[in-house]
């Protein structure tokens, strides 16, 4: 078999020669030998023995002097340990077995074969030799190698022994795709398609996981695509795919949301590695479907998609258990406000309009603007060229305000405190109204965000409310 060089640090060395004085084969295996072959970083190092991984783990760590310590995982029969930037996990060569009903395996000592054939794929069933007589020299029992070189994602085993074994390979295996940019081999993929629903008896925690790292991924269209044809998509985030297809009443037909959806992504992930600014790209037009009507008179519309669409992406989010913290509300804001900048767009750019946006948008503006730009997709380049052109002035215009007002994320210098005082009040429904007026003021440029200017317009409108300092 032909060898491969292992990065230069002593941790390789210090292995090969412990391995050797217990006299057992040790290998370097999985997704570190496939990323060496293809040329991307990797740190996470997986060790595979015919023996016991927690003993080469720990006589490993007293060949250097006790540091690092050793965490030990018995009831997985592994190890772990760190040296340098390096973590390096030690486990006992394996094979395992499946119930029908579970994912969890039955495992048992067994020979490196076995624990070749336990891999989910051929590109990371590759192992390299660590023992002195073999050093550097690979172990490539299903051809992964050849597989890397035709950028082939195929399983070791029957595809259907596999994902049936261990259904979350469906996922994983249409990430690697995604990732590498790799093809599935056709008879893999009609296993997915077959197995599919065996989807059911993995956790919502992880395969969304995997689906993030899909959405994570340089072009993450194409393992929505992948996701789709193989029927996977429709269980695990049925939302999404009823974005797909086109309706056509009396010859007009809308865009197919689902494809558009996945453009909005494309082009995001063009300027962000954000996994939730991604998020709001996929949510964007999630409500569509559902406001979705036809009218002889202007066509399709999608009328107020995006304060429904807003208002789904907790239950969306819960279900498909993402936090429902922080980011979840940034999507929220997001999707609410996408339309916001290209209604700018299409009209005279005023300053109240402008105030207004960046006072909802708050340092999620330029997130914002990045979401607004990928979301303009059409065939027709010149009105990309246009919208885009239009949207730096937009862009030019919120410097302009923001630079002058000071708005993003501003509070009114008047507080609910300084209204109660000044008329005697206590926390009622006049203080709300009073402190929405002072907003909308300086929002509509009437007033500045000045003490003095501000309270003189607060007398003024308590007054004709009827209010008067000072009284009841």
């Amino acid at each position: 078999m032909p060898a491969i060089v292992l990065p230069e640090h002593k941790i390789f060395h210090i292995i090969s020669e412990v391995a050797d004085n217990l006299q057992v084969p040790a290998y370097v295996i999985g997704g570190f030998v496939r990323d060496l072959v293809l040329k991307r970083s990797s740190k996470d190092i997986d060790v595979v023995c015919v023996g016991s991984g927690i003993v080469l783990a720990e006589a490993v760590s007293k060949a250097l002097q006790g540091k690092p310590k050793v965490t030990v995982f018995k009831n997985f029969g592994t190890a772990m340990l760190r040296a340098d930037e390096w973590e390096v996990e030690f486990v006992g060569a394996r094979k395992e077995s499946y119930q029908q009903h579970s994912r969890k395996p039955e495992v048992e000592a067994g020979t490196l074969e076995d624990d070749l054939k336990r891999r989910d794929f051929t590109i990371n069933a590759l192992g390299i030799s660590l023992n002195k007589d073999t050093f550097g020299e690979v172990v490539d029992a299903f051809n992964g190698l050849q597989d890397i070189k035709q950028k082939i994602i195929r399983t070791p085993l029957a595809p259907d022994i596999t994902f049936s074994d261990d259904p979350l390979r469906m996922m994983r295996a249409i990430r690697f795709a995604t990732q590498l940019q790799f093809d599935i081999d056709p008879d893999t993929f009609d296993a997915i398609i077959e197995y599919k629903e065996r989807i059911s008896i993995i956790s919502k925690e992880r395969i969304i996981d995997e689906l993030n790292k899909i959405i994570l991924a340089p072009v993450p269209s194409y393992g929505f695509k992948l996701l789709f044809h193989a029927g996977l998509l429709q269980l695990i985030f049925p939302k999404m795919t009823a974005l797909q297809g086109v309706e056509t009443i009396n010859g007009n037909s809308h865009k197919d949301n689902f494809y558009h959806t996945l453009q909005v992504l494309d082009n995001v992930a063009k300027v962000s590695d954000d996994l939730w600014l991604r998020w709001a790209a996929i949510m964007h037009d999630i409500a569509k479907p559902d406001t979705k009507r036809y009218s002889p008179k202007v066509g399709w519309t999608f009328h107020g998609h995006e304060d429904k669409g807003a208002r789904m992406v907790s239950k969306l989010f819960q279900d498909l258990k993402l936090p429902l913290n922080e980011h979840m509300k940034f999507v929220e804001k997001l999707v609410r406000l996408h339309l916001r900048p290209i209604a700018l767009v299409k009209e005279t750019v005023t300053d109240s309009a402008v105030r207004r946006l960046l006072f909802e948008a708050g340092d999620d503006i330029d997130a914002l603007m990045q979401l607004c730009r990928a979301d303009i997709t059409s065939k027709d380049h010149n009105r990309v060229k246009r919208y885009l052109q239009n949207f730096t002035k937009v862009e030019e215009k919120l410097r302009q305000v923001e630079e002058s007002d000071k708005l993003r994320n501003f509070q009114p210098v008047i507080t609910g405190e300084v209204i109660m005082q000044t008329f005697n009040l206590k926390p009622s429904r006049e203080v709300g109204i009073l402190k929405d007026a002072i907003t909308e003021a300086i929002l509509e440029g009437e007033i500045r965000n000045e003490y003095k200017e501000a309270f003189a317009f607060l007398v003024e409108k308590g007054k004709k409310m009827g209010l008067v300092p000072g009284s009841w």
